[in-house]
Protein backbone atom coordinates (compact mmCIF):
# COMPACT_ATOMS: atom_id res chain seq x y z
CA UNK A 1 0.00 0.00 0.00
CA UNK A 2 3.01 2.21 1.15
CA UNK A 3 3.85 1.87 -3.17
CA UNK A 4 0.69 3.45 -4.35
CA UNK A 5 0.77 6.16 -1.81
CA UNK A 6 4.54 7.07 -2.97
CA UNK A 7 2.75 7.21 -6.73
CA UNK A 8 0.08 9.32 -5.57
CA UNK A 9 2.71 11.62 -4.12
CA UNK A 10 4.37 11.85 -7.22
CA UNK A 11 2.47 13.03 -9.16
CA UNK A 12 -0.09 14.79 -6.82
CA UNK A 13 1.41 14.91 -3.55
CA UNK A 14 -1.64 16.10 -1.35
CA UNK A 15 -3.28 12.85 -2.22
CA UNK A 16 -0.99 10.88 -0.99
CA UNK A 17 -0.62 12.42 2.42
CA UNK A 18 -4.20 12.66 2.58
CA UNK A 19 -4.44 8.74 1.91
CA UNK A 20 -1.48 8.60 4.89
CA UNK A 21 -2.84 10.98 7.46
CA UNK A 22 -6.11 12.45 6.41
CA UNK A 23 -7.39 15.31 7.26
CA UNK A 24 -4.31 16.69 9.51
CA UNK A 25 -2.24 19.42 9.79
CA UNK A 26 0.74 17.59 7.51
CA UNK A 27 -2.20 17.44 4.63
CA UNK A 28 -2.49 21.33 5.09
CA UNK A 29 1.35 21.84 5.18
CA UNK A 30 1.19 19.83 1.94
CA UNK A 31 -1.32 21.81 0.16
CA UNK A 32 0.98 24.97 0.91
CA UNK A 33 4.35 23.50 0.03
CA UNK A 34 2.64 22.29 -3.35
CA UNK A 35 1.53 25.64 -3.97
CA UNK A 36 4.62 26.94 -3.36
CA UNK A 37 6.53 24.39 -5.35
CA UNK A 38 5.72 21.10 -6.68
CA UNK A 39 9.03 20.04 -5.91
CA UNK A 40 8.49 20.86 -1.82
CA UNK A 41 5.48 19.17 -1.84
CA UNK A 42 6.86 15.99 -3.06
CA UNK A 43 9.47 15.51 -0.39
CA UNK A 44 6.77 16.48 2.44
CA UNK A 45 4.74 13.95 1.36
CA UNK A 46 6.98 11.28 0.18
CA UNK A 47 8.24 12.67 4.37
CA UNK A 48 5.33 11.72 5.20
CA UNK A 49 4.79 8.45 4.08
CA UNK A 50 8.29 7.72 4.76
CA UNK A 51 7.96 8.47 8.56
CA UNK A 52 4.68 6.57 9.38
Amino acid sequence: MDLVRILCAVFLPPLGVFLQVGFGWDFWINIVLTLFGYIPGIIHAVWIIAKK
